[in-house]
């Protein structure tokens, strides 16, 4: 595990905290859902300190392996906490007691295909976070025979966790008086909208993140993020720049699942592209249906030329 120590730094309510990032490949993906067979691995810069997770949405339970100092021995069950959902993703928590580290987590299913995004609230710090994604069925093309061309659009939501301290309302009691230096921060969120378009005669993907909000600090100006072209390969999966117009800040990946495509997840990974907040750091998810069907967007509904 590499540690990268960042530089404290203020702007409202929120605390810039340090980063801990592992830069090793993720571990195959498990599911609950029922079991992944796809093997597809998350790109190390998106997986981070996310080894592998256990999702199973029917009993809303999700197992995060190695996020440490969240419990032992680097796997954590966390506990449904739907007080933190944010735009359709399911919020889990953990802290085991009042002086350990808060860590947060979303998760997304539709049809096949999920993803979470975990992150600690800093302490000491440092903070670890990642991010992980799958798919539970097969996956085929659309047909590039139809109208479209193969060209396939994708909206809806999308949620993050930053290396910054939100308003710490999940947080345990501590006793009054207790160091501020010894206490846990809980992580700040950050939600948007997402638009991905793909072009499966090419074989191409793009897309991008706007109309961002810092939950806990909405007056806060935030950048939209633009999903650089980048190439979807045979089964499914891609792998691109994360952007601030045509600056690169990051990477994003995914995978799209089902028949047809039906939908796709996938996350995303920035720093340094918030004004104003030193250090910053983000990992976010997006699970989309595809426009036109069953978990289609209203952004989805276009005039027809």
């Amino acid at each position: 595990m590499k540690l990268s120590l960042l530089r404290l730094a203020a702007l409202a309510t929120l605390v810039a905290l340090s980063a801990c990032s592992k830069l090793e490949d993720s571990e195959d993906t498990d599911t609950g859902d029922p079991g992944d067979t796809t093997g597809i691995v998350v790109p190390a810069a998106l997986a981070s300190d996310v080894d592998s997770i256990s999702y199973d949405s029917a009993t809303q339970t999700l197992i995060i392996t190695g996020v440490g100092l969240d419990e032992t021995p680097f796997e954590a069950s966390y506990i449904r906490n739907a007080a933190l959902d944010r735009v359709g993703y399911e919020a889990y928590t953990v802290q085991d007691s009042s002086l350990d580290r808060h860590s947060t987590a979303y998760v997304r299913q539709i049809d096949g295909a999920y993803a979470v995004a975990v992150a600690t609230g800093g302490q000491f710090d440092y903070y670890m976070a990642g991010t992980n994604f799958g798919r539970t069925d097969e996956f085929t093309a659309p047909t590039t025979d139809q109208p479209s061309g193969g060209i396939v659009s994708y909206a809806g939501t999308y949620v993050g966790l930053l290396n910054v301290a939100g308003d710490g309302g999940d947080l345990l009691p501590v006793t009054p008086g207790t160091p501020p230096e010894v206490l846990p921060l809980q992580a700040a969120e950050i939600t948007g909208q997402i638009l991905i378009n793909a072009d499966f005669s090419d074989n191409r993907i793009n897309g991008t993140i706007y109309d961002r909000e810092i939950t806990d600090s909405p007056a806060t100006t935030v950048a939209t993020l633009r999903l650089a072209p980048t190439d979807i390969t045979t089964d499914g999966t891609f792998e691109g720049i994360t952007s601030v117009g045509t600056d690169g800040v990051g990477e994003y990946g995914g995978i799209f699942s089902g028949t047809d495509a039906e939908a796709v997840a996938g996350s995303i990974h920035a720093a340094g592209h918030i004004d104003g907040i030193t250090d910053i750091e983000e990992y976010g998810i997006f699970v989309l249906g595809q426009c036109g069907g069953a978990n289609s967007d209203p952004l989805c509904n276009q005039p027809v030329p």
